[in-house]
């Protein structure tokens, strides 16, 4: 069969779940109330943030990023899926899939990318606190955002380039949402440029920012151990912990999301259940873990709130 990669009425099959249809309606509640409990966590963490000036600092400004870069993933993917509930079979355009495509991947490099900014500014607030107000001024930190963003865009942008120059001759997309390896797998002539280029991807986006985590917080943990301060220890476990668990989860779950892409021995349930994890969790848990676990922000949200219930 051969189908056209560009033509907007090409439809791609998606799995079917693998629930019955008596837990459909059930399945289809429980999604929307998740993607709404996703979007009205991660907004109020920006709105509180842009509308408290003395929030108006750079680890702040680093972190409103988080939950804009995860309300972008948890959109590409929840309503497609929820859509797709109504339909039996499963079915996406050719341009809608490589549409979602776009966004996961973005949202996938954005996170890494902004998780190892967030890495750096606590670096450099905890081991050269007298230097920091001189480096993290409001001019380095728009570059600092700046460079993440377009990083992450043109990296994405030249993989779904690369994806368009293939003709598929398949329409099964082999994960329950559509990725660049998936559609990869529908083509029906050589994908080595597109395979070296995902290498690289996953270097730069997955390499480069596990190496710089881990040599930040190891200088934190350092840096602190020689302070010989409980307090200091303390303020180490905490910047440390967190981001540390969630950063990991993000790496690790995408790394073997996409390794097991390259291995067809890979147990496909597993495969799966680690693509969709890695759109579900942390978009659900990272305002939870990086913000209402902030003193500043957390202050800020339950006055707001008390606001709220005072005022009805």
């Amino acid at each position: 069969m051969s189908l056209n990669s560009s033509g907007s009425t090409t439809m791609l099959t998606l799995p079917p779940f693998s629930f019955p249809l008596s837990a459909r309606v059930p399945a289809l509640v429980f999604s929307a109330l998740t993607y709404l409990t996703i979007i009205s966590c991660n907004l109020m963490v920006v709105v509180t943030i842009a509308i408290n000036h003395n929030l108006h600092k750079p680890m702040y400004m680093l972190l409103i990023n988080l939950p804009v870069c995860d309300m972008m993933g948890a959109t590409a993917f929840f309503p497609q899926m929820i859509s797709s509930m109504l339909y039996d079979p499963r079915v996406i355009p050719y341009w809608a899939c490589v549409t979602q495509a776009l966004f996961v991947h973005t949202y996938g490099g954005g996170s890494l990318l902004i998780l190892t900014a967030m890495a750096l500014d606590r670096y450099i607030a905890i081991c050269q606190p007298l230097s920091y107000n001189t480096i993290m001024t409001n001019t380095n930190l728009i570059k600092i955002i700046s460079a993440v963003w377009l990083t992450d865009i043109v990296v994405v942008f030249v993989v779904i380039v690369l994806l368009f120059r293939l003709t598929i001759c398949r329409n099964l997309i082999s994960d329950m949402y559509c990725n660049n390896p998936s559609l990869m797998k529908l083509a029906c002539e050589a994908t080595h440029v597109n395979n070296i280029y995902g290498l690289f991807t996953l270097v730069l986006f997955q390499g480069v920012s596990l190496g710089v985590v881990l040599f930040t917080y190891l200088q934190i943990l350092i840096t602190c151990v020689f302070k010989k301060q409980s307090d200091a220890r303390s303020k180490a476990i905490q910047t440390c912990g967190a981001h540390l668990i969630v950063f990991l989860f993000l790496e690790c779950n995408a790394f073997f999301t996409l390794l097991s892409h390259r291995f067809e021995s890979a147990p496909t349930f597993l495969r799966r259940a680690l693509g969709v994890s890695v759109m579900v969790f942390p978009p659900l848990l990272n305002p939870l873990i990086y913000s209402f676990n902030t003193k500043d922000i957390r202050r800020h949200i339950l006055i707001f709130l008390k606001r709220k219930t005072f005022a009805s």
